[in-house]
């Protein structure tokens, strides 16, 4: 229940269709992975690390706070030392990528063409994505990976210029700015709710260091990042299972409004990977972009091959929850309320992106055409060769004709290949990049976006 701060797991509730093997005489013939980093320590500056200070500076008597003696369950912070660095993966992430590599290995190693050429996969040039990148190869491919695969690294930073789709938010300048707050508005409004009674409970028991809900939230951060850094952390027992709950449900209505189809850039920030996986499912390189992508890259068959059978890319939690936006999954468009927690929903962050995520898009090959139907085994019917497309993310199917209605209701998920692809393709001007990344426009309270579009309130400015 730690949302995007969790230690990677497969999905245990899958998205709503069930698992069927590959049917007799049916081959995966391509597959496009898209993973996340592995479990890191906490960006400078982030909540939990804010929270870090505060307790040191008033148990350390530093000037202008008053020394406190912590109590009860909260005694531990008495002799509270920061173990925690910065950013960096820790070793559990690591593992994770590596195991990852090795799962990959025994599920689709049969499409490496050991012929001597190497493969190209991105990550990009931010520490824990090369890692991680090279993590996964080790576990691929083994420690000698250098010899079969080629990492390009698409420059990530803040600056925007470098226009890389595995960090689309640096590319689209309104995915930046206040008019893309609704997420944080919702976990700042669901946090003073769910956390009242927390916060009282710590206060009562050390009132001299004037615990605040953002204080009580940080703790909540701090315990999932001791867990994955050091294995174990006191700040877990501090809260109620309930409280656990309201954590994991803040994340999931943060991600909505500023990554997914509540935020006026979910689809924009993704689209440009999408218009990539198009090109690589269509065998054709990129020259006319829909977004700022590196065109320099993708319209160059030596770094944007079109012949190979494996396609791994490495990003950000918040960039793959765009990019499923921008696929057009809406099966997690509902608008979950800031104000309690439903008893369903569709969108768990902790089930897409945990550390180490990993979303699969197998290309399979079958001798005629599939029943859609797949309860009573798999049945072909009459007619030629079909290629279909299968998504699973985090090892459980993300059925695709939930979301795309052209697909049909298989019950294994899949979808005709040239179908999808047509859908996709009307997708990419649905994202309005250039609007919704660049137009000088308001936004309303979290919810009133459905579909991760900037509403047309305003006239765009260039």
């Amino acid at each position: 229940m730690m949302g995007q701060l969790s230690h990677y797991f497969p999905n245990p509730d899958g998205f709503g269709v069930n698992e069927y093997s590959l049917p007799q005489n049916a081959s995966i013939v391509q597959l496009n992975m898209l993973s996340r980093h592995g479990s890191r320590y906490p960006t400078t500056g982030s909540g939990a690390t804010v929270l870090v200070q505060k307790i040191l500076n008033h148990t350390t008597g530093v000037a202008g706070y008053n020394q406190v003696t912590f109590a009860g369950n909260q005694s531990f912070l008495n002799g509270y030392t920061n173990k925690l660095g910065a950013e960096i993966l820790v070793p559990i992430g690591h593992q994770e990528l590596f195991e990852s590599g090795i799962l990959h290995q025994y599920m689709y190693g049969h499409l490496y063409n050991n012929n001597g050429s190497k493969i190209v996969a991105r990550t990009t040039t931010e520490d824990r994505m090369l890692q991680s990148a090279e993590y996964f190869m080790a576990g691929f491919f083994g420690l000698g990976w250098t010899e079969n695969a080629t990492l390009v690294l698409n420059i990530e930073n803040g600056t925007g210029v470098w226009n890389s789709s595995l960090a689309g938010y640096y590319n689209c300048p309104n995915a930046n700015k206040v008019v893309n707050t609704a997420g944080t508005n919702a976990t700042n409004l669901w946090a003073s709710i769910y956390l009242k009674d927390a916060q009282a409970r710590l206060n009562a028991t050390t009132p001299g260091f004037n615990w605040t809900i953002t204080d009580t939230y940080n703790a909540q951060s701090l315990c999932a990042y001791e867990q994955v850094a050091l294995g174990y952390s006191d700040f877990c027992q501090l809260f109620t299972y309930q409280e656990w709950e309201g954590y994991e449900y803040s994340v999931d209505i943060n991600f909505a409004g500023n990554n997914a189809f509540q935020s006026p850039v979910g689809r924009a920030v993704g689209i440009g990977f999408v218009q990539e996986q198009i090109a690589l499912l269509s065998k054709h390189t990129i020259n006319a972009p829909v977004a700022q992508i590196n065109v320099t890259l993708d319209n160059n068959t030596v770094t944007f091959p079109l012949n190979q059978s494996l396609n791994f890319f490495f990003s950000h939690d918040t960039n793959i929850m765009s990019i499923l936006t921008a696929f057009g999954f809406t099966q997690f468009a509902p608008v979950m309320p800031d104000t309690y927690m439903p008893a369903n929903r569709s969108l768990i962050v902790s089930h897409m992106e945990p550390f180490g995520a990993r979303l699969d898009m197998e290309v399979i090959n079958t001798p005629s055409p599939l029943n859609g139907s797949r309860a009573g085994g798999a049945n072909y019917l009459a007619g030629p060769p079909t290629t279909y497309i299968h998504f699973i993310l985090n090892q459980r199917t993300l059925p695709l004709g939930v979301s795309f209605s052209a697909c049909g209701l298989r019950d294994d998920g899949w979808c005709e290949l040239t179908t999808f692809l047509e859908v996709l393709s009307a997708n990419l001007a649905e994202a309005q990049y250039e609007y919704s990344c660049f137009g000088n426009y308001t936004v309303g309270p979290y919810g009133s976006i459905t579909d991760g579009v900037a509403l047309a309130n305003e006239t765009y400015v260039a």
